[in-house]
């Protein structure tokens, strides 16, 4: 696919790469309301302090974590565009809530539901991977990812504005969330009106058992357990941060831990219960494939996706005290961040499809992580300004490039478990979001770049050592098992008795 086909809006598979991208963008305009409005908010809610504005900082992305998991095997079960309608049009509901909240319980409640928003990015990875060949996959993901993650940077310019220019008033700020609310809601009818799963003719394929995701071994059902448990671990995380900012108490947060233990054991009880049945009665050697590669590819987004959510919230603030600017002044450089997703993520999806090999698009980008964190490590007051920024804009391109390349690959490591496997990747991010914003509380700014450099490091020797270039990696068609052929000559028959 060349960059002058995503104009061609007649072509009905640019036109739902267009609708799923938008979908996403209002995804994130939604989930990032609050942020531009937060000191609105302060001022106009007497009792609201700063510490509340953190402690819904925290709720806003806590339970996108297993909502990412969940939607990815709901996706793989009821197809992209029910779900991504569905998803958008509940999640209006707690959008609404929040807008006109005047409780701590109210506002915590809908900020914590709200946050399952952030999934909506695991089902449009599904949709495009419908829509487009092995070959251009890299950059329609790109396209999907990069242009729909600018609604946070849409919300930051644009809701300030809406909500205290042109509403105005004392409730101006409110309608203004409440607008993002409506926007979810419409857009998730249209979305259900406008698009299909499939292109004509074609089916979606699903896993053969829903509940957890499939595997091909004895040995990569231990790597599943095992990759599962820091996806609770994150949450154990974010629990003990809210109890240590005082929202909640110490006992509250030993119930909460044996919650997410006990969620943690039905995890379990159902990866062995899905997969136990499938491994006895053994799978077929072309059916196979290795979750090493998946285990690679969470490495990666906790890594790079990881990176930019911590960077983000940490940027302006250590520009402004690094070098003495002003707020507006480090806010605009940290929103470099943002407006670089445009650009990068799609380059990084374009750069896997035509330089002839996945796997070393991705260990070229880790390593070009590494190396520009490393370089902003010894950022001080001494640098010039200029060069400092250049480093950050450069470091932010490998960042979310490798964001494009690991979705370049994810829909071609088994397609009928596309969902379910983007959807764990995708919450690593967060999870890498979560453990390094815990460990920023305890270090310096370029300390903290040191360690994120340590991550893309791991995550470097992790894809060196055990992340293989996918089948099909750029042919017309994915690759596909003896046993999904057959299932695809069934439907193909159906398909042709209903239109007889």
């Amino acid at each position: 696919m060349t960059v002058s086909e995503i104009f061609k809006f007649k072509n009905e598979r640019i036109k739902v790469l267009h609708f799923t991208w938008f979908a996403f963008f209002v995804s994130f305009f939604t989930w990032y309301n609050m942020a531009p409005l937060a000191t609105t908010m302060l001022e106009a809610m007497d009792w609201l302090t700063p510490q509340h504005i953190a402690a819904l900082g925290i709720c806003n992305v806590a339970l996108t974590i297993p909502a990412r998991v969940v939607i990815g095997s709901l996706l793989d079960k009821y197809g992209p565009r029910v779900v991504y309608s569905g998803l958008l049009i509940i999640m209006s509901i707690p959008a609404l809530v929040f807008a006109f909240g005047d409780s701590w319980a109210q506002l915590m409640i809908a900020r914590l539901v709200l946050g399952s928003i952030g999934a909506s990015f695991v089902v449009g990875i599904r949709m495009v991977a419908e829509w487009f060949p092995p070959k251009s996959i890299g950059f329609a993901e790109g396209i999907y990812g990069g242009w729909g993650n600018f609604g946070s940077a849409a919300a930051a310019m644009l809701l300030p504005w809406f909500g205290l220019t042109l509403l105005g008033g004392d409730n101006g700020w409110r309608y203004a969330l409440a607008f993002t609310g409506i926007i979810c809601f419409v857009y998730g009818i249209i979305y259900y009106i406008c698009v299909r799963d499939t292109p004509e003719g074609k089916v979606l394929m699903k896993p053969k058992r829903s509940g957890a995701l499939e595997v091909s071994s004895w040995g990569d059902l231990v790597q599943l357990i095992v990759w599962t448990i820091p996806l609770g671990g994150a949450l154990a995380i974010s629990a003990w941060r809210l109890e240590g900012l005082g929202f909640v108490s110490q006992t509250a947060l030993y119930v909460i831990w044996a919650v997410l233990v006990i969620v943690l054991i039905y995890q379990i009880y159902m990866i062995l219960k899905v997969n136990v049945p499938i491994l006895k009665k053994g799978v077929p050697e072309d059916d196979k494939y290795k979750f090493k590669n998946v285990g690679a590819l969470n490495s990666t987004y906790f890594a790079n996706f990881g990176a930019e959510l911590a960077i983000i919230s940490m940027l302006p603030m250590f520009f402004q005290l690094t070098f003495s600017l002003s707020a507006s002044q480090a806010g605009l450089i940290a929103a470099s961040f943002a407006f670089v997703n445009l650009l990068a993520r799609p380059l990084g999806g374009i750069l896997s499809d035509r330089m002839g090999s996945r796997r070393n698009v991705m260990l070229v980008y880790m390593a070009g992580i590494t190396i520009g964190l490393v370089g902003m490590g010894f950022m001080d007051s001494s640098w010039p300004l200029v060069v400092a920024v250049a480093i950050t804009v450069l470091t932010s391109m490998f960042i979310q490039g490798a964001e494009g390349a690991t979705f370049a690959v994810i829909p071609m490591i088994k397609k009928r478990v596309t969902g379910q496997i983007a959807g764990m990747s995708g919450a690593y991010g967060n999870v890498g979001a979560t453990v390094y914003l815990t460990l920023y509380t305890f270090v310096t700014p370029q300390q903290f770049f040191f360690i994120l450099a340590g991550g893309a490091l791991v995550s470097f020797l992790i894809c060196f050592f055990t992340l293989e270039e996918p089948e099909n990696s750029f042919g017309e068609e994915y690759y596909m098992s003896s046993d999904e052929l057959k299932v695809l000559e069934a439907e193909d028959k159906k398909l042709h008795k209903k239109a007889l």
